[in-house]
C-alpha cells in the first residue's frame, strides 16, 4: 500500500493540522489548521515533504501512488465547487505554491491561475462578465508558468509587456484596453517558443504536473541554498506543495488582495499593520508593479471585509501565539485567507511583542522568551546600517563582532591614534592582522578590519570586549602598505577614503554610511530581569580595564570571568618597565624592573575592584609568551630604538629577542610556563592583586578576587605555583597586618591532558575555568588565527557545520569538558566550573554549557544580555526536556517580582 502524501483541506474540515509542520511544511499545517478554525480558507490539498525528498533523491522519479492521490484530492475539489480542471464552461483554476517546515519567503517558486487555456479563458470570461480579468488572469499564468518551468527571464516577457504598453501610450498593465489582452497573450506565448523552443501547454493537467515538479526542484535552486545557509537550516527537509483553489483579487472594484501583521513588525505596536491594492493579485505587492496602499484605508473603501481582518488576525494570533504575518484576498466582498506565519519582525520588535503578550496573557512567559532569538537581542545592542540606505558591497568577511561602523581607512594603528587626537574623526584600523601591540589603534578606531584571522583572532576577541564593529578574514581584499591602499576587485581604496562595515552579516562596503544607534526600550530593560529570575548559570564578564567592567556591569555582567593582565602592560606609560624585566640578565635587574611596574598594576586592579564592588574578579596571571612584548627579530629600526630608549646595549637587545623568538609559540613558552620560569613575574602580579584588594577592604570596599593560572597541563604546575601564590599571599598578608588571606585560586583547563586529569587538578583549587579557545584549538589541531584560510572549504564541503571557535564541538571538545567537569566533580565536590572563552557568549554554546553542570559563563561586556538571555532560555528548555515543561508548570518557573507583573 503506497504511503500517504496527500491531506486535504477546506470548507470547516481538514486531514492536517498545526503539529504537522514536518509534513505539510508551514504553509500547508496553518492552512489546515485554520479550516479546522472556522478561518475562511480556500479549500485545497497539500503534497507532504516527503515526497519532494523522493523526486531529488531519485532522479526527479515521483513517489508511487502520488498521481493517483493528486487526482483524488483533485476530484474533492471539483465536486466542492462546481467546477471542473480545464472545462471550457466551468473551469477550476489552482494555485501551486511551495512550503517548507521553516518559512523561507520568497525563495522557492510558486504558479497561480493554473488550468487556464483560451477555451477556459474565455468560460471565464463568460461566467464572470469580465473579459479583462480573464485574460489578465491567462497573461498572469503565462508569465509566471514560463519563468518557473520553461526558465523564461522575467526580463524577456516584461520587455513584451512594455513595448506595447509604449505603443499604447499606457503606463500600468491595467492601463491597457481590455481588447489588447488577447493579443499580450499571444505575443508572450510567441516569445516562450522562441526562447525556451517549447510551446506554452494548454493542457491544464500538463500545467499542473509540470508546476508541482518544477516546485519541488525548487528547493534546491541557488537563492533556496544561499538562504538556508545563511540561516543554518538543514538541505535534508525538502517542502511541501500546497495546490488551492484560486480566489481572484482582481475581478473588479469590490476586489483586492492584500498582506498584513497582526502587529507592527518594525515596533512592535498592537496594530493591524500592513498593505493591501485594488483590483489586483498577490504578485503586484511582490512585484512592485502598483503602489499598495496601507492596510488601514481598508476601513474606508471596504468596512466590513476590514472589521472581519481584524477579528481574524486577533483570533489567529491568540491561537499560534505569536505575531501573524496573513496573506489575503477579497473576491466580490467576500474575504479569503490564504495564508498565516509567524510574522518575521525586528530585533525591538520582537521584544516588545514577546513582552506584551506575555502581559496580556496570549502566551506563557517561557514561550515568549523562545520566541526572541539571542541574535534579535545582539542586534539591539549595537548601532546598525540605516535600513534605507543603499549599499556597494565589496567584500565579505567572518562578523567577528557586532554592530555598523563607518570610517577613514588607517593601515598603521599609530598614524590611527595621532589623526584620531587631533580631529577626533572617526578611522577604521585596516590590517592583515592585529596584534597586542595594536591595543591603542584598536582602542581608538571605530572598527577593525582585518584579511585574516578567525572569529576568535585577536582583531575579534579585542573588538568583541570594546563593543566596537569588527570584520575578520575578509581574504579577497589585497592590502598595499607600501602604496597605503588596499585592493578588492576592480576598486583601489586609500588611506583616507571612507568605508563601511557591518560586523553582524560580515560585508564591506564602500563609502560612508548612515549608523543608527538602537536604543533600550523598557521592555528590553523587562526581559533582562525576567531573564535573570529564570537563568541558573550566573554570567560573568570578560574585562581588562575599569572602563569595560562599568560597561559590562551596566549590562548586568555578576562579574569578571577573566581579566587579562597582559593588556595592561601595553599601555605606554608602563611597556618599557616590562621589556627591561624581559631583557634583565639578572634576578635583581628583573625584580627592579617589575618594582617599577608594581604600581601600574596595583592601581588597575583598584580601579577594577572599586567599579566591581561586591562582585568576583577574577584575574588571570600572564599568559603570552614574552617575544610580543618585543620588537620582532628583524625589525632593526625598533631593536635600535628599544636599546636607545631602555639605555641597553644593542647587542644584548638583539640577542636577546632572538633567544625569545619562537617556531610555535601557542604551544611554547607561554602560561603558567612562564610562572616557573619567571616566578618573579608571577609574584608580582599577585602582590599587585592582592595589596589593591587588602587597601580597599581597609576603606569598606567589599572585594572578591580570584586568582587563576593560564595553560596548566600537568598536576606537578599547579601544586608548584600554587606554593608560590600563597606564598605570596602570606607575605602581603602579613606586610600589610590583614586578618586573614581572602581570595579564590584556580586554573584554566585549555589542554585535553588537562581535562582528563581534571581529578588530579581538583584537589589544588577552588574553581576550573575552561578556556574554549585555546581547548578548541588544541583539540582539533587548528590555529584560530589561521582558520579563515580554510574554513569556507571545509562549511562548503561539509567537513564542519560551524565554526568550532564561533560554537563549541559538543562531540570532542564538549566531552572534553564533560568528563573534566564529572571526574574534578568526584574528588571536589565544591569545585566551581566556568567558562571564559569566547564561546561564553554564544547562545548555542551556552546552552550546552548549562548541560554540562558549568556554574557560570564569561563573555565580553557587549555579549552580556545575550549570554543572560541564552541562560535564561538554556534552563527553560532543560526543563522541558526534564518533563517538567507542561503548559501548567512552565510559568512557575518565573516568580512575580515587585513591579513585574509575569503571567500564569
Amino acid at each position: 500500500m503506497a504511503s500517504k502524501y496527500v491531506y486535504s483541506f477546506g470548507d470547516g474540515t481538514a486531514e492536517g493540522r498545526a503539529g504537522l509542520k514536518d509534513l505539510l511544511g508551514g504553509k500547508g499545517a496553518n492552512l489546515a489548521e485554520m479550516a479546522r478554525m472556522g478561518v475562511p480558507v480556500p479549500p485545497g490539498f497539500t503534497i507532504i515533504s516527503d515526497a519532494c525528498n523522493h523526486y531529488l533523491q531519485n532522479d526527479k522519479a515521483l513517489p508511487e501512488g502520488l498521481r493517483e492521490q493528486v487526482e483524488e484530492a483533485l476530484a474533492k475539489l471539483e465536486q466542492g465547487s462546481a467546477t471542473k480542471i480545464g472545462d471550457s464552461k466551468n473551469p477550476l483554476l489552482v494555485s501551486v505554491r511551495s512550503g517548507a517546515r521553516i518559512s523561507m519567503p520568497g525563495m522557492m517558486d510558486s504558479i497561480l491561475n493554473l488550468g487556464l487555456n483560451e477555451d477556459a479563458v474565455r468560460a471565464l470570461a463568460k461566467k464572470t462578465n469580465n473579459p479583462r480579468f480573464a485574460w489578465d488572469s491567462f497573461r498572469r499564468l503565462i508569465k509566471m508558468y514560463s519563468n518557473v518551468v520553461l526558465g523564461v527571464p522575467d526580463a524577456a516577457l516584461n520587455t513584451i509587456e512594455n513595448q506595447l504598453k509604449r505603443e499604447r501610450e499606457v503606463r500600468l498593465d491595467s492601463e491597457l484596453p481590455a481588447e489588447d489582452l488577447p493579443i499580450l497573450t499571444q505575443m508572450l506565448r510567441d516569445e516562450v517558443k522562441k526562447f525556451s523552443g517549447k510551446e506554452f501547454p494548454l493542457d491544464p493537467r500538463e500545467q499542473l504536473w509540470s508546476a508541482i515538479e518544477a516546485v519541488f526542484s525548487s528547493w534546491n535552486n541557488p537563492r533556496a541554498i544561499a538562504y538556508r545557509e545563511m540561516n543554518e537550516i538543514s538541505h535534508d527537509l525538502g517542502t511541501a506543495v500546497t495546490i488551492q483553489t484560486m480566489v481572484f483579487g482582481n475581478m473588479g472594484e469590490d476586489c483586492g488582495t492584500g498582506v498584513a501583521f497582526s502587529r507592527d513588525p518594525s515596533t512592535g505596536e498592537k496594530a493591524l499593520t500592513g498593505e493591501f491594492l485594488v483590483n489586483a493579485q498577490g504578485e503586484d505587492i511582490v512585484a512592485g508593479t502598483a503602489t499598495p496602499r496601507p492596510v488601514q484605508e481598508m476601513q474606508e473603501l471596504m468596512p466590513r471585509n476590514y472589521t472581519e481582518l481584524e477579528r481574524i488576525a486577533r483570533n489567529l494570533e491568540k491561537h499560534f501565539k505569536d505575531i501573524q504575518d496573513i496573506e489575503f484576498t477579497v473576491q466580490n466582498g467576500k474575504l479569503w485567507i490564504l495564508q498565516t506565519r509567524a510574522g518575521k519582525r525586528a530585533a525591538q520588535a520582537s521584544i516588545k511583542v514577546a513582552t506584551d503578550m506575555t502581559r496580556e496573557r496570549v502566551m506563557a512567559a517561557t514561550d515568549a522568551f523562545l520566541r526572541i532569538t539571542p541574535q534579535q537581542l545582539e542586534q539591539v545592542l549595537h548601532p546598525i546600517i540605516d535600513p534605507s540606505a543603499k549599499r556597494e558591497v565589496v567584500a565579505a568577511g567572518l562578523p567577528a563582532s557586532p554592530g555598523a561602523a563607518s570610517g577613514k581607512v588607517v593601515f598603521n594603528p599609530d598614524d590611527l591614534v595621532e589623526s584620531q587626537a587631533k580631529d577626533n574623526g572617526e578611522y577604521i584600523l585596516v590590517r592583515s592582522e592585529t596584534s597586542a601591540d595594536d591595543i591603542r589603534g584598536i582602542n581608538a578606531a571605530v572598527g577593525i578590519l582585518t584579511t585574516r584571522g578567525g572569529i576568535t583572532s585577536h582583531a575579534a576577541v579585542v573588538a568583541r570586549g570594546m563593543g566596537k564593529c569588527c570584520v575578520v578574514g575578509a581574504s579577497t581584499i589585497d592590502i598595499h602598505e607600501d602604496k597605503d591602499e588596499f585592493v578588492v576587485g576592480n576598486r583601489i581604496v586609500t588611506e583616507g577614503d571612507w568605508i563601511t562595515m557591518d560586523g553582524t552579516t560580515g560585508e564591506v562596503m564602500i563609502g560612508r554610511l548612515p549608523t543608527v544607534r538602537p536604543q533600550l526600550s523598557n521592555e528590553f530593560q523587562e526581559l533582562m530581569l525576567w531573564s535573570d529570575l529564570v537563568k541558573q548559570m550566573g554570567v560573568m564578564t570578560n574585562a581588562d580595564t575599569a572602563a569595560d567592567s562599568k560597561v559590562a556591569r551596566q549590562f548586568g555582567a555578576e562579574g569578571i570571568g577573566l581579566c587579562r593582565t597582559e593588556h595592561m602592560f601595553f599601555q605606554q606609560d608602563r611597556i618599557d618597565h616590562f621589556r627591561k624585566a624581559i631583557l634583565a640578565q639578572e634576578k635583581d635587574e628583573r625584580l627592579e624592573a617589575l618594582a617599577q611596574l608594581l604600581p601600574f598594576q596595583k592601581s588597575d586592579f583598584l580601579d577594577i575592584f572599586q567599579v566591581m564592588e561586591g562582585l568576583p574578579v577574577t584575574v588571570r596571571l600572564l599568559d603570552p609568551p614574552l617575544h610580543e612584548f618585543l620588537p620582532l627579530p628583524h625589525d632593526e629600526e625598533g631593536l635600535i630604538a628599544l636599546a636607545k630608549r631602555l639605555n641597553l646595549p644593542y647587542r644584548r637587545v638583539r640577542e636577546r629577542v632572538h633567544a625569545l623568538e619562537q617556531f610555535n609559540p601557542m604551544l611554547g613558552h607561554r602560561g603558567c610556563r612562564l610562572g616557573i620560569t619567571f616566578p618573579e613575574i608571577y609574584e608580582m602580579q599577585v602582590r599587585a592583586i592582592l595589596e589593591a584588594a587588602y587597601e580597599l577592604m581597609r576603606n569598606g570596599v567589599t572585594v572578591l578576587p580570584e586568582i587563576m593560572l593560564p595553560f596548566i597541563s600537568m598536576e606537578e604546575e599547579v601544586a608548584l605555583l600554587r606554593e608560590l601564590v600563597f606564598a605570596t599571599a602570606e607575605q602581603v598578608r602579613s606586610e600589610m597586618n590583614f586578618p586573614e588571606s581572602s581570595f579564590r585560586f584556580g586554573i584554566m583547563i585549555e589542554l585535553p591532558r588537562a581535562a582528563l586529569i581534571g581529578d588530579r587538578l581538583a584537589p589544588y583549587v577552588d574553581f576550573f575555568s575552561f578556556g574554549t579557545n585555546d581547548l578548541t584549538q588544541s583539540t582539533y589541531g587548528f590555529s584560530r588565527d589561521d582558520i579563515g584560510t580554510f574554513l569556507p572549504a571545509y562549511v562548503d564541503r561539509g567537513i564542519l557545520k560551524k565554526d568550532p571557535f564561533a560554537t563549541i564541538d559538543r562531540s570532542a571538545v564538549g566531552e572534553l569538558m564533560r568528563t573534566c567537569v564529572e571526574r574534578g566533580k568526584r574528588t571536589n565536590s565544591d569545585l566551581k566550573i566556568g567558562v571564559c572563552g569566547e564561546h561564553g557568549g554564544d547562545p548555542e554554546s551556552v546552552k550546552f554549557f548549562h548541560q554540562v553542570g558549568v556554574d557560570y559563563v564569561s563573555c565580553s561586556p557587549y555579549r552580556v544580555p545575550v549570554a543572560r538571555f541564552a541562560a535564561s532560555q538554556a534552563a527553560i528548555l532543560a526543563k522541558r526536556e526534564a518533563g517538567n515543561g507542561s503548559p501548567e508548570t512552565r510559568s512557575k518557573i518565573l516568580p512575580p517580582t515587585p513591579g513585574t507583573s509575569i503571567p500564569s
